[in-house]
């Protein structure tokens, strides 16, 4: 019988039903994970995933929760609780924001990226730590924007430069908890979520072929592998980092 060393573990990804969110749903899954599946919009594209994954030999559940609204996200990890008691892994890649420079960035656009961006992964990391009775691993999504400047990105880069901060903050406070806490930054992945943001990345796109060591732009295959490794026994002394999977663009630049 095939090794499986996340076999009966249960992982929560957010967004995961798609790009870098369905990568790393997957690679769990084969890996043998029970996967809780968040999505917002797609069911039909939630239920081609959860699909996969029992091509893969796991199971799992979809939910389906805004999880910048703290309601619906505390009602997930509510039915979390009740259907398994416990969590190994918490992914916290669901994203979301709207495009602007800084004169046009208003309440609704600043809050918007706060809450699902920043908000979203404080919450859900303490609700999930109070599920991690065995230790655990939580991880989550940054871009390099949260360091530098790309175009028409600022309410999103502040709302990621949050992130890694709190990554740190929860990574030495859960310590004692047997939980690590860890950041994967990707570089220019090719994602459909990428193209929402046109002027950025016509000028990343030709930048970043330029520039990248590698000579391409990243998948989203690249930066589950990622995740999974901090999901793993393997990463059990790795914590309060940023991991950063960008084929050495920032290296160069």
């Amino acid at each position: 019988m095939e090794y499986r060393p996340l076999e009966g573990k249960v992982a929560l990804v957010t967004g995961g039903t798609r790009g870098i969110g369905k990568a790393v749903t997957l690679r769990l899954a084969e890996q043998g994970a029970k996967v809780v599946i968040n999505f917002f919009k797609n069911r039909t594209n939630a239920e081609k995933t959860l699909e996969e994954v029992r091509e893969r030999g796991s199971d799992g559940m979809l939910f389906r929760a805004n999880v910048g609204n703290h309601q619906q996200l505390h009602r997930m990890f509510d039915t979390i609780e009740e259907k398994y008691g416990i969590m190994h892994s918490f992914i916290s890649n669901a994203a979301l924001g709207i495009p602007g420079e800084i004169d046009e960035v208003n309440d609704k656009i600043w809050d918007l990226a706060m809450n699902v961006n920043a908000k979203a992964f404080l919450y859900g990391s303490q609700r999930a730590s109070k599920l991690m009775k065995e230790g655990g691993s939580i991880v989550t999504l940054s871009s390099l924007g949260a360091q530098s400047y790309f175009p028409g990105y600022s309410s999103i880069g502040v709302s990621k430069a949050a992130l890694e901060t709190l990554v740190r903050y929860i990574a030495v406070e859960y310590s004692k908890k047997g939980i690590t806490c860890n950041v994967v930054t990707g570089g220019l992945i090719d994602t459909d979520a990428l193209k929402k943001f046109p002027a950025m990345f016509k000028v990343l796109h030709e930048e970043t072929m330029r520039k990248t060591p590698m000579g391409r732009l990243g998948t989203p295959e690249d930066v589950a592998g990622v995740v999974l490794f901090l999901c793993s026994d393997d990463a059990k002394f790795v914590t309060g980092q940023t991991i950063v999977v960008d084929g050495g663009y920032s290296a160069v630049c």
